[in-house]
């Protein structure tokens, strides 16, 4: 469906992008900040509402409309009670979708400065795609800093190189050369970001991954 969804929204005069699963989606967000998420609740990997919720608390202000065949009042009023601004049940007709969007995207408000996302003296600021230690700025190439942005985002929480493959590198493949590229990508950013300061933040999880954890 999101293929078609996509091709109807560009052929309606709208840049649209797709996540496959709830993590890349919400990395997708804190990195290209949309006008508008079209949110789908039944999402692989991460809920569509505790999606929301986070994008709430980490202060993004965009416009959420909620696609999802959950569709009773309840889940209509947990929706909008989580802080969407709408909310469509499947199935929906596609002129009554881009008729929503673009009354959402009319009442758009200037949107605010959320500020730079802060783990421990570890800071990144989303505008400039720039990161800094202690006050130190950090050399950090693009893929570096999008490494980064992941694990913070998903900070206290263990992500195997799986998620980084997909919602990173775009790459479903389970070979050995990715998980490579990964550990290689990782090292290189463990030098930048702990090497030179006495509290580590990056930690390797043996046999499950890397978490990016509070001092």
């Amino acid at each position: 469906m999101s293929d078609a969804l996509v091709s109807g929204l560009e052929s309606a005069g709208y840049y649209a992008e797709t996540a496959s699963s709830g993590e890349e989606g919400f990395y997708l967000v804190h990195k290209l900040r949309p006008d508008l998420l079209l949110l789908d609740l039944t999402l692989p990997h991460r809920n569509g509402l505790e999606i929301l919720r986070q994008l709430r608390q980490d202060g993004i202000d965009l416009r959420v409309l909620i696609l999802t065949s959950h569709n009773t009042v309840e889940d209509r009023v947990e929706g909008l009670k989580t802080g969407a601004d709408d909310y469509l049940g499947k199935p929906f007709s596609f002129p009554e979708l881009v008729a929503r969007i673009d009354a959402l995207l009319r009442r758009m408000l200037p949107t605010s400065d959320p500020g730079p996302l802060r783990i421990g003296d570890l800071t990144l600021d989303l505008r400039t795609q720039s990161a800094a230690r202690n006050g130190q700025p950090l050399d950090l190439t693009q893929r570096e800093f999008d490494l980064l942005l992941y694990l913070t985002q998903n900070r206290g929480r263990i992500v195997s190189r799986e998620m980084l493959a997909r919602d990173i590198w775009r790459e479903t493949s389970r070979f050995t050369p990715i998980n490579n590229v990964i550990d290689v990508q990782i090292a290189r950013l463990r030098r930048k970001i702990d090497d030179p300061f006495s509290v580590k933040l990056l930690q390797t999880v043996r046999g499950l991954g890397f978490c990016l954890r509070e001092p």
